[in-house]
Parts: structure tokens; sequence; C-alpha cells
């Protein structure tokens, strides 16, 4: 039933003959960390399914072993490394790169296993419907680094809301499937063996029901739910790229890449 898409250098496209088009994140190498050519395939694709009416519902997936383990370190150490403009520029395409998938007008499901940490949180959260294999981990992990859940956090409080994102959004603690399902950020979590069936079971309604409508529909609830417009976007974008240029991002990055405790650890 599927045929095979464009290859992205990292993303895998199939299209199923219903228009359901899965999305995998394909850098298993990297644990599908979000580096600078994910972000603009991201963004890409969320272009082409703004204009392929073919495409009634979206699978967002990741490859190898963890679904995505959050910002690439590498793309983070080099907004470290750049200037205020630079940095501005580029957490703007991730910033946007959310966005994006947020605002899509089909609805988008993800299928979460092994691990989602950092930014891999705000990808889940940026889908209509999480759904994880019972074993998987999630975190915050940004402050272990000395950043901050910046870009995505928009989406993490409108997902969980203020009071229940408190419990994980600055601790950098590892919390379970079950813990993500009472913090509301996955709306379930199965067996491997049973994952595929519950997928299966989100997709089938959409393909019966008016796409436009659906479409309106998610456009609505989004205008009705917490405000992420041009300007909370503007201000996460300063507050990530404040932090990149502090003394703790330097420390934290520099003190993961050489295996070393950070100096607050």
């Amino acid at each position: 039933l599927f045929r095979s898409m464009d290859r992205y250098e990292t993303l895998a496209l199939a299209q199923d003959a219903r228009g359901v088009l899965n999305i995998t994140l394909n850098r298993p190498d990297k644990k599908n960390a979000l580096s600078g050519q994910m972000i603009a395939d991201l963004t890409h694709i969320a272009e082409v399914i703004e204009k392929d009416k073919d495409i009634r519902v979206a699978v967002l997936r990741g490859a190898g072993d963890v679904f995505c383990a959050g910002g690439d370190l590498g793309w983070m150490r080099q907004q470290i490394d750049s200037d205020r403009e630079g940095r501005m520029r580029e957490a703007s395409k991730l910033a946007h790169m959310l966005r994006v998938l947020n605002e899509l007008r089909v609805p988008l499901i993800g299928v979460l296993h092994g691990g989602a940490f950092g930014g891999g949180v705000g990808m889940a959260c940026v889908c209509d419907i999480a759904l994880a294999e019972d074993h998987t981990n999630f975190g915050l992990t940004e402050t272990r680094l000395g950043l901050i859940p910046a870009t995505i956090s928009p989406y993490v409080i409108a997902r969980m809301g203020e009071g229940k994102a408190r419990q994980v959004f600055m601790s950098a603690r590892i919390f379970s499937a079950q813990d993500a399902m009472a913090l509301n950020l996955i709306a379930a979590h199965l067996p491997k063996d049973d994952l595929e069936a519950r997928v299966e079971a989100e997709v089938t309604p959409y393909l019966s029901v008016a796409p436009e409508a659906v479409a309106a529909s998610k456009s609505l609830a989004r205008l009705l739910g917490p405000r992420i417009d041009d300007q909370v976007i503007e201000e996460t974008i300063t507050r990530l790229c404040d932090t990149w240029e502090g003394d703790e991002a330097k420390e934290g990055i520099d003190a993961f890449l050489t295996k070393r405790k950070p100096r607050w650890a």
C-alpha cells in the first residue's frame, strides 16, 4: 500500500493509498537529535503537507532506538560560538518549525518509543495526539546543560498546563510513560506489540470525515487554547539566545561533550 516519496537527508517518508503520510525522523545514529538540517527538512515537509490535499493524516515516528533525543549538541555548540544575529536566525528556524507542525491542517499523530528528551518532548507536544511504547522515557533535560526549554515551551505548557509542566519543566528528571500520561503529555502508553493497532484506531476516523472541516476544527481549537502568537514565539527565541550566550550553557555543553560533570553537579 505504501509508495516511497522523495527522501530527505534526515527524514524517511512513506504515504499509503488512503492519504496517510508516515514521517520518520531518520538520524538513528544520532538518536534523531534535531540538527539544522532536520529542522529545515521538517519545515519543508510541513509546507508540502499544507499544499497536498491528498494527505489526510500525518504520523510522526523515529528510526532506531529513540524517538528524539532533543537538540543536536553540535548544532547547539555552533550557536554558542556564533554571534547574536546568527543565534537569532537559527533559533527562529527552530521556532518556525515547531509552529508549522503545531498548525498543520491535517491531524498529526506522534508514535514515541525509547526516549523523548528536550526537543523530543516538544515534538510530542505539537502532535494532536501522542502515543508511546510502555517503556519510553521522557525528560526536559535542558537545565542539565545550562539551557532552558525555550522554543518548545508554548507547546509543552499548552499540552500539560502550567501546574503539571512545572513538575518536570526545570528539574531535568527522567520520567516514565506512566508519568507522561498523568502529565497529559501522551494520550496512552501500550506494549510494543499493541502500538500499531492503536495508531490505526486513531488514524481511521479521519478517513471518513470532511478534510476541510477537520482543518477548520483544528484551527478553532488552537485559537481557543493558550496564546501562541508572534509575540510569544519571539520571546522564546530571545530567551533561548540569551541562554546560549550565558556561561552556564558553555560549561554545560562542554562538560557533556568532554564527559565530565559540570561545575554545578
